[in-house]
This record gives structure tokens, C-alpha cells and sequence, in this order.
């Protein structure tokens, strides 16, 4: 009888300090707890999927196979759906990254490529710019010294610049280097299959961390922007454009409507899928708005953190700096 309560002794101490170390290892950021004490299943935890709420694991599936599904009408829907104005949106992304010859992108959520197609090519202008001016300010030369200059420039593409578009599905990937081909842009892009909450890269490598319309679909969003600051270097910058809380009462009756009402007829009537958009619908209601979300990037460990928003708050964009 001793020896029975001995041994049951020993194995509720046993439970109780792998409880007290996963919850530890949780305390300390890590990207993903795959332990588990007797009778406990740590991966449980609920989160939302649109408005009904789902296991976390449920959710990562669910949003893996929307995007799945959507991936071939993706920009198509884009257009539609905004009438071209997340072309704009995705513009003034670019106007406040200001990106220099020389810096490195992370773009996570990326697939189909689009803020990294302007990075390369505001990069590109940049230096097209700074060769007409080294050309204008040097009359004398000969057609033949123009002409070297402008092949060691095309040999010195982008002074090293590169954008890595980082997606876990690969069916978006598939379609973003599709029409990377389509734009002939075949330098300054690489594309890697990986999850926002556990980046496959080393600490302080990447000079800015966009993620477009992407943020709002991670299942643990703190993880997420835990990642963004760890791979940044110091000084490094954080730029999410995504979705927001509408800040006008008329516009915001406007745009519930027209959410509601139309973008998932559009989605069925161009993608034949009504309940992938009724999804991406519902999962803008449910994301933060602007100052929660603000608080989050802080909560992160980035600083100077702010934000602007765009068309009346239909999207705003948040900044923060890794120092």
C-alpha cells in the first residue's frame, strides 16, 4: 500500500512539473508547443474562424484551403471587390517603406507577389534615377563610356536589394511566380513556403517586414508579430496593411452593405466559391481595429508604433521599428 501511494505520488509530481515546464516554455515566446501532459492537449485553444468559433488547429486548416481555393481568381477578386483601389492601398505601402538600394524584404502572406513586385521595381527606379543623373553631370563622356556604365549597372542589379515572398500555401506562391514571369521581373525575388508564426529565417536578418492583407488570417496573431520583430534587424522596420474599423458611421453602413451583400455574390459569381468570401467577409469584422491592433505590434517590443488610415479606415496601415 506504501509503495502504491509512492508511485502515485511520484507521478502526480511527475504531471505537475510537465504542466509548470510547457506553461514555462509558453512564458518564454516559443514558436509552437508540441508538448503535452498526461490528459492535456495543449493545441485546444479556440480561434476564430469568420464569426464561429473553431480549434486553433481547425483554424490553420480551414484558412490554408480558403486560400487553396481562392488562389487562381485571387487578383481577379482583388479588382473586383475593391474596384481596383487595393492597387492604391498597396502603393502608398510602398511610398511609406521608401525602400533604399541595398535593403532586404521580408513579404510574409505574400504569394501572388505584389508588394514585392513594387519593392523591386521602386529599388529599380531609384537607381535608373541616380545613373541619369551621373550621366547628366558628366557631359564630356563618349557613347562608349555611357554604354559601360549602364551594363555595370545591370550587372549590379538592385546593389544587392532582395525581396523573399514567404507564404504557407503553395498554391498562392504557384500563382505569384506565375505572373512574376508575366511582368518579366526574374531578379531581386525568392519565394519560400513558411508559416507567419514560425519564420524560417535567423534573427535580425531583414531591414523591413510587410504583410498585406494577411495578418487578420493568422491564428495566433501575437506569435506572428513576435516573429516579425525577431527577424528584423535592429532599426529594422514593420509595415501591415490590412483591413480596419471604418471611422465614418454613413460609410461604415455603406461599406457593411457592400461586404455583405455583394462580395460574396461576386465570389461565387467569378470564383464559383460563395463561403471562402463569406469567410475573408467576416474575418475583417473580427480582426482588432486600429489602436487595439497598435497595441499589439507595442505589446510585440517594437516602438515609435503608429498608423494611417486609408479610405476612411476601410484599411489602414501600421508601422513599428525594431530598436
Amino acid at each position: 500500500m506504501a509503495a502504491h501511494l509512492w508511485k502515485l505520488s511520484l507521478g502526480l509530481t511527475f504531471v505537475a512539473r510537465t504542466q509548470v515546464y510547457v506553461m514555462c516554455r509558453g512564458c518564454l515566446g516559443m514558436a509552437t508547443l508540441r508538448v503535452r501532459s498526461y490528459g492535456t492537449d495543449f493545441q485546444t485553444k479556440n480561434a476564430s474562424f469568420g464569426f464561429e468559433r473553431v480549434s486553433e488547429t481547425e483554424k490553420t486548416e480551414r484558412v490554408y484551403k480558403v486560400f487553396e481555393s481562392v488562389a487562381e481568381n485571387y487578383d481577379v477578386m482583388n479588382d473586383a471587390m475593391s474596384l481596383g483601389i487595393h492597387r492604391l492601398w498597396k502603393d502608398s505601402l510602398l511610398r511609406i517603406m521608401s525602400p533604399l538600394p541595398g535593403t532586404t524584404l521580408l513579404d510574409v502572406a505574400g504569394g501572388t507577389g505584389d508588394i514585392s513586385f513594387r519593392f523591386v521595381n521602386f529599388v529599380q527606379a531609384q537607381l535608373e534615377h541616380r545613373m541619369r543623373q551621373e550621366v547628366k553631370s558628366h557631359q564630356n563622356l563618349t557613347w562608349q563610356q555611357i554604354a559601360n556604365r549602364y551594363q555595370q549597372n545591370e550587372l549590379n542589379v538592385l546593389e544587392g536589394s532582395r525581396a523573399i515572398i514567404c507564404d504557407v500555401n503553395k498554391e498562392m506562391l504557384k500563382m505569384g511566380k506565375q505572373k512574376a514571369k508575366g511582368h518579366g521581373i526574374s531578379t531581386g525575388l525568392s519565394w519560400v513556403v513558411g508559416n507567419a508564426e514560425e519564420l524560417p529565417f535567423d534573427d535580425d536578418k531583414f531591414d523591413f517586414y510587410t504583410i498585406a492583407f494577411g495578418i487578420r488570417n493568422v491564428t495566433r496573431i501575437d506569435q506572428a508579430l513576435q516573429e516579425a520583430f525577431r527577424v528584423l534587424k535592429p532599426g529594422g522596420r514593420f509595415l501591415c496593411l490590412e483591413f480596419s474599423h471604418v471611422n465614418n458611421p454613413l460609410i461604415s453602413r455603406l461599406y457593411d452593405l457592400y461586404s455583405f451583400q455583394v462580395i460574396p455574390v461576386l465570389g461565387e459569381l467569378i470564383a464559383g466559391d460563395w463561403k471562402s468570401y463569406q469567410y475573408l467577409v467576416e474575418s475583417i469584422r473580427r480582426f482588432p481595429d486600429q489602436e487595439e491592433f497598435k497595441a499589439m505590434i507595442e505589446e510585440a517590443g517594437f516602438l515609435k508604433v503608429n498608423y494611417i488610415n486609408l479610405s476612411s479606415g476601410i484599411v489602414a496601415i501600421h508601422s513599428g521599428f525594431k530598436l
